[in-house]
């Protein structure tokens, strides 16, 4: 008999509602997903879709109102206290009076890992940055796209099997992006990590992924759920495809869905 391992992220009927003093602010609504090890999968949809809010659930960020989800078999709040997952947040979110070395080691520091192990784990995690050779240096003396690899070192640097990304790339230039689109993809390769990513980006969403999320206005729904039909390996001008732009006008056309739901 084949036991099958459990999804890396499984929500069902999975809802999240705010009390202000407005009202009731609903998040997110019935959102039903299987997320599988290994895979890639892109969460895309208008600004305050629950796309973030989904990511801060998986974390124990937030808690949800009703339905189930579950991180590794576990509850969100066992699957943080197991260090399950790595965190990147919209902003590298550096200590500027730590180098880029300790930066990386803080989760480390507070997690007790012994000094040798600190070390080797900051030089792998550098390395599939390829941020090796910037240990002394400080946040400010790097570039943008610098200071998202650094922070991305940080989340890699405890090796957990997933990594939460919030729209890491957003506030960088076009040719930064693209750049980290394709190193990212290079370490998920190497790394073989589970990966949740946000953007607000179609071209960057159909050319990462295994899986994309098309998410609706708030309450945040999933209108679509779309399989990717590209190959692993990516270059940069797959983007000029049709295989490519027929993903992208499915991911509009669920984007346009989203809008005109009227429920």
């Amino acid at each position: 008999m084949t036991v099958t391992a459990p999804a890396v992220v499984s929500a069902r009927n999975l809802c999240l509602t705010y009390k202000t003093n407005d009202g009731p602010v609903h998040a997110l609504s019935n959102v039903d997903l299987d997320i599988e090890r290994g895979e890639f999968v892109s969460f895309i949809g208008p600004s305050g879709c629950g796309k973030t809010t989904f990511l801060r659930v998986i974390a124990d960020l937030e808690t949800k109102t009703s339905g189930e989800i579950t991180v590794n078999g576990m509850s969100p709040q066992e699957a943080r206290s197991a260090r399950a997952y790595g965190y990147v947040f919209q902003s590298a979110a550096l200590y500027p009076w730590r180098t880029i070395e300790k930066n990386v080691a803080l989760p480390l520091e507070i997690m007790g890992y012994p000094a040798a192990e600190r070390q080797k784990r900051i030089a792998d995690a550098l390395a599939l940055v390829n941020l090796s050779g910037f240990e002394q240096k400080f946040p400010w003396q790097l570039s943008g796209g610098m200071q998202q690899r650094a922070s991305i070192a940080r989340a890699l640097a405890f090796d957990a099997d997933l990594l939460l990304m919030d729209e890491p790339f957003g506030a960088l230039d076009e040719i930064v992006r693209d750049h980290l689109n394709g190193e990212l993809l290079k370490l998920w390769s190497a790394t073989g990590k589970t990966i949740c990513f946000v953007t607000h980006s179609i071209p960057e969403a159909v050319y990462l992924s295994t899986k994309i999320v098309v998410m609706s206005p708030r309450p945040g729904r999933v209108t679509d759920i779309i399989t990717s039909t590209l190959p692993r390996e990516r270059p940069l001008d797959i983007r000029e495809t049709p295989e490519f732009l027929e993903i992208a006008h499915r991911v509009r056309e669920g984007l346009r869905a989203g809008h005109s739901y009227d429920g």
